[in-house]
């Protein structure tokens, strides 16, 4: 009997050690095969967001107000990580959008053409193209006029951009809008990010649908590598990737997909901003 045991034993101590062993050898601690395995994934398996379905013509209801002063003072920054709105040539052309429109910052970067309709009192005639740079968040105090409260569908304005197409004391108008292509200048701008273990990137200045579904970057010295969004419209990895050039891949939410080569110096800093060339 005490023979069985010790064979048992020795049998069970070598499978707990074979299984504490093969971590040490492939886990975290193995950066190598960690680099590798990301690497030699497959360039067009990218793990798509719930983002927008691109570029609908269709024109839908809405409403509309506004927030800041006519300066648009009280709009910069915001939810989607935009930061300085002019430094970044969005100007006062903007909207924080109610958690409809919103979709958890997939939308932000998306562009809107907007008019005022129904209400003759206040309206004024044309319409106006803005870009989603920020939220609109529902109050659930109250139960009346919270116009971004779900499911209801708002654009809240910078002051001048609600002043072309209402007037002041309206407050709040009935909208009609539709997405449209975004017309941006320029290529499309990296902001880098973080530090030498955490890598965010912001992309900005987006053309075509404006908003993003999926992006990735590559290391000079490493295949691409699939980037999670983080908030608004910031990408993140935990690859360390400092000393190495950066390139980017990035798709639109009409499934439109551009690679910006080369864009990053190996000697990139975190807190600078790199020119992508073209655009969508």
């Amino acid at each position: 009997m005490k023979i069985l045991q010790k064979i048992m034993y020795t049998h069970v101590f070598t499978i707990v050690m074979a299984i504490w062993f093969v971590p040490m050898i492939y886990g975290h601690g193995a950066d190598e095969p960690v680099i590798d395995l990301v690497s030699d994934a497959p360039t067009d398996d990218v793990a798509e967001s719930p983002g927008t379905d691109g570029i609908d013509s269709t024109w839908s209801d809405a409403h509309a107000t506004f927030y800041g002063d006519i300066h648009g003072g009280g709009t910069q920054q915001g939810a989607c990580g935009y930061g300085d709105l002019f430094r970044q040539g969005y100007g006062l052309a903007t909207a924080a959008l109610s958690t409809a429109l919103f979709n958890n910052g997939y939308t932000c970067g998306a562009c809107y053409q907007i008019m005022c309709v129904n209400d003759p009192q206040w309206c004024l005639p044309g319409s106006i193209k803005i870009t989603a740079t920020n939220f609109c968040p529902p109050n659930y105090t109250k139960t009346q006029d919270v116009w971004c409260n779900p499911p209801q569908k708002h654009f809240d304005l910078s002051q001048p951009m609600f002043l072309k197409i209402a007037q002041y004391k309206a407050g709040v108008v009935p909208v009609k809008y539709r997405r449209v292509p975004c017309a941006k200048t320029g290529g499309v701008k990296f902001e880098t990010k973080g530090n030498p273990y955490f890598l965010m990137v912001l992309p900005y200045n987006v053309g075509g649908a404006g908003d993003i579904k999926a992006m990735q970057v590559k290391g000079s010295r490493t295949g691409w590598i699939t980037m999670i969004k983080n908030w608004g419209q910031n990408w993140t990895t935990n690859v360390v990737l400092t000393g190495q050039g950066l390139s980017f891949r990035v798709t639109t939410s009409d499934g439109v997909t551009k690679d910006f080569m080369n864009v990053a110096p190996h000697n990139w800093g975190f807190g600078q901003t790199f020119n992508g060339g073209i655009n969508f």
